[in-house]
């Protein structure tokens, strides 16, 4: 194994926060070169650069920064804009602060982690761009998805607490028609407060709902375009639409992220991890890594589940071999990951995203 610091002349090792960025130069042998605090903008990434010019011993510069898809992000695009490599440090954790902790401190460990790297595994960070883009429909989807349940849920409790025709509601699937019903229904005369607020309330959730179906449906409309032009043929592949799509996509990122599929299946959560003790000898799913990747995973293996007739042939033999349905699950997430991300098999989909990324793209919408 090759280390980071056998084939560079300084790492830089940043710790990043909201207002200000702690950087120290460091020398392969972990000697500190220089220090520098700078503002978290324009002005202080200018000063990075200038300092960097100044200070480094030579041309390869490696530079481990924390939260460069946060606090670290514009620093990060900027360092990359100028040629220089960035890879992601995680923070320190409590057995190494032996020191105690402080900017200055977390720097200087930030490049002595970078420095103890293999240098060919290192951790780059995720791509900008049209990436990014999917992944800020992902995030939006989330939080609408997690709104509408709380309102459905909230709607369903609200009509239980009312009379025979408002329990009946509660009962049905909120379909956008009975979405509607509710939403035109109105009082009658004589009607207490209570049956007035209510009514109005519920009222106000059908609306809501309503509205954030459609959002929803928009959404995904959005993400299936972008999955389409940046991954042509990923969504033919049986199970997998435009949420998980995307999620493998920006999980992925481009091109050198994941160095092979074993690799991806480790980001992902599915590889076999050993969980034997005397006599038993079995695996369990690991339970790091990517999970919002690991449920992509999980959606396509369950839609297999119930439509791909290889899948049943499987399930069928696994279960006659012993295996119960949770290993059956765990297997096939990790035999789906090797599919989606294998060069030769899937030459069409995620290997073909950095090569898409450099293409003019059409507008989505």
């Amino acid at each position: 194994m090759v280390m980071v610091a056998e084939t560079v002349d300084a790492v830089i090792g940043g710790d990043t926060h909201r207002d200000t960025h702690a950087l120290e130069m460091t020398a392969p042998n972990g000697a500190t070169i220089a220090t520098l605090s700078i503002a978290n903008n324009a002005s202080g990434f200018a000063d990075v650069l200038a300092w960097i010019t100044e200070h480094a011993p030579g041309p390869r510069i490696v530079v481990g920064l924390e939260g460069t898809r946060s606090y670290g992000v514009g620093l990060a695009r900027t360092l990359s804009g100028a040629g220089i490599l960035v890879v992601e440090v995680e923070c320190p954790r409590r057995q190494t602060r032996r020191r105690g902790k402080s900017d200055p401190i977390d720097a200087h460990l930030a490049a002595l982690q970078v420095l103890r790297m293999d240098d060919s595994r290192k951790a780059l960070p995720r791509k900008d761009g049209e990436r990014e883009a999917i992944r800020i429909l992902l995030g939006a989807r989330h939080d609408m998805t997690v709104a509408r349940t709380a309102q459905i849920n909230r709607l369903r409790a609200l009509l239980l607490t009312g009379d025979d025709d408002d329990r009946l509601l509660a009962r049905v699937t909120m379909t956008e028609h009975n979405l509607g019903s509710i939403a035109r229904r109105r009082g009658r005369s004589g009607e207490s407060t209570e049956v007035q607020v209510r009514r109005a309330e519920a009222r106000g959730l059908a609306l809501a709902i309503r509205d954030g179906a459609r959002a929803l449906a928009d959404n995904k409309q959005q993400l299936s375009e972008l999955v389409a032009v940046f991954a042509p043929g990923l969504q033919d592949k049986l199970g997998v639409g435009p949420v998980s799509g995307g999620q493998l996509i920006v999980s992925w990122s481009h091109h050198g992220r994941c160095r092979h599929e074993a690799a991806f299946a480790t980001l992902a959560g599915v590889s076999p991890v050993p969980a034997s003790s005397g006599r038993t000898h079995r695996h369990r799913p690991g339970r790091g890594g990517d999970r919002q990747l690991n449920r992509a995973l999980h959606d396509i293996v369950l839609t297999r589940w119930r439509m791909c007739p290889r899948t049943h042939a499987y399930i069928a033999t696994s279960r006659a071999r012993g295996k119960s349905d949770p290993e059956i699950r765990r297997s096939l997430k990790r035999y789906t990951a090797r599919e989606l991300s294998h060069p030769e098999r899937h030459c069409r989909s995620l290997t073909n995203i950095e090569a898409s990324f450099e293409r003019p793209t059409k507008s989505t919408r």
